[in-house]
């Protein structure tokens, strides 16, 4: 694809990848796996983000065997393959988000076969769930909530696997129409916002020529909105609050606002003690203001 001046594709590629990059950025301790059914997804999420793909594999597998009818449990797998792979092929590194060029030239990643089936597999398992649930329930706010992240990981896989880029561009704008719906019969699934964020900050980030043409095509666009919507997910968010977090860090960096990044990051350090990125991270700020 053609880029359009620093703003351009660029953005919408590195923003894609920012939500798979907490993951690289979270600590790498392992938990012990589930012995007893799982009451919540949330322990299963902590082991991703720990790093600990097997054990949380085993969490979603458990957690699926109780509630064969839940859309979140394959959609939780899917997530998990998606971002051990992508922590396999090594394309999350935290500096290619910040600068266009390096992310644009990173090297030629050789994706799993058998991982992308089983991601294929997952999410239209979670995907069939939902949309059955809502055939019958249309305000089910978990079904729509799996939608949002169907289409999100499918964005992610698109950008950063396959390198297809109005493909990724078309599953976030689907991403963001299934969060505004969650957000319409449950404001409290503040996780949402992650998706309308990303969206408007990513159409708002363009110069203005393609954003005239994407929101011709339905596109929204709104840097600052979008920025505020990442921070609501920050704030309140049950499962995406630390992507959230790493988002927003990485566009304020990209907005050359360098203290509030680094001030988001000591938290995430302080938090996730265990994980020496944060600390090199915050290195890199240093270095740069100097």
């Amino acid at each position: 694809m053609r880029r359009c001046g620093r703003s351009g594709f660029g953005d919408l590629l590195a923003a894609l990848a920012l939500a798979g990059a907490a993951l690289r950025l979270l600590s790498p301790s392992c938990l012990a796996a589930e012995t007893t059914e799982p009451a919540s997804l949330d322990r299963g999420y902590q082991m991703m983000y720990n790093l600990d793909f097997s054990s949380a594999a085993r969490f979603f597998a458990t957690w699926q065997a109780s509630r064969p009818g839940d859309p979140l449990g394959p959609i939780s797998e899917a997530a998990n393959i998606l971002f051990s792979e992508l922590d396999r092929l090594g394309v999350l590194e935290a500096q290619f988000l910040v600068n266009d060029e390096e992310f644009l030239a990173r090297p030629e990643v050789f994706p799993d076969r058998e991982a992308r089936a089983r991601l294929v597999a997952a999410l239209a398992r979670g995907e069939s769930r939902a949309l059955e649930r809502l055939r019958t329930t249309p305000r089910d706010a978990d079904a729509l909530f799996a939608l949002t992240l169907v289409h999100g990981l499918r964005a992610d896989h698109a950008a950063l696997v396959e390198n297809r880029n109005l493909a990724a561009l078309k599953e976030t704008r689907r991403a963001s129409q299934w969060a505004k719906k969650l957000l319409a019969v449950a404001p409290g699934r503040e996780d949402a916002y992650l998706a309308t964020g990303i969206g408007k900050y990513l159409v708002g980030s363009t110069v203005a020529p393609v954003r005239w043409i994407l929101r011709l095509a339905g596109y929204e666009g709104d840097k600052e909105q979008g920025i505020r919507e990442l921070e609501r997910a920050a704030e309140g968010g049950r499962y995406l609050a630390p992507f959230a977090r790493l988002l927003l860090a990485i566009a304020y960096l990209r907005e050359d606002d360098p203290a509030r990044a680094r001030q988001l990051l000591v938290g995430l350090g302080e938090e996730f003690p265990a994980n020496p990125l944060y600390a090199r991270e915050i290195s890199r700020i240093d270095a740069r203001r100097k």
